[in-house]
């Protein structure tokens, strides 16, 4: 899967470690170098990559501490599992201040982030109308992109 991607600044780490304090949860040396594993690999992973590159950070971490950090991040809504490619498997997208945009094209699986999706007012109306505090989305649009869309299909199929 290709991304292109914004700068990975957007994933501040310090940032990241501040909503985990003041969500009341201990910096521990798996939640960090989970954290760390998913700045390094800008903010897209699967949890088998995440796996992997915590390894590399510090193999005494073990997996179910992984996991269990993914969880957690995922209820924090500091990233959100999503279903690229068709996978049965999640990919983690982190949220920088609580949303990620995509648009995935359905023929060659590049996926395109951008970053206003213009849902601030509808964020606004959901709050109001359901009584409810929202702390992210995740917006995806699917299509066919520019190349995909001046690439002649294949007539051998026929």
């Amino acid at each position: 899967m290709t991304h292109e991607c914004p700068d990975p600044e957007l994933y501040p780490m310090e940032h990241l470690k501040d909503r985990l304090k003041h969500a009341g949860y201990k910096l521990t040396n798996a939640r960090l170098r989970v954290i760390e594993a998913l700045h390094l690999l800008e903010g897209h992973a699967t949890s088998s990559q995440v796996l992997e590159a915590v390894s590399g950070l510090d193999s005494r971490i073990g997996r179910a501490s992984v996991f269990r950090t993914l969880d957690l991040l995922t209820r924090l809504s500091i990233i959100r599992p999503t279903y690229i490619e068709s996978s049965l498997t999640p990919n983690y997208v982190m949220l920088p201040n609580g949303h990620h945009h995509h648009m995935i094209c359905t023929l060659c699986n590049r996926v395109y982030e951008f970053e206003d999706c213009g849902l601030d007012e509808i964020a606004k109306t959901l709050e109001t109308r359901l009584k409810v505090k929202l702390s992210g989305h995740l917006l995806e649009f699917y299509g066919a992109c520019e190349a995909c869309l001046a690439t002649p299909p294949n007539d051998e199929e026929s």
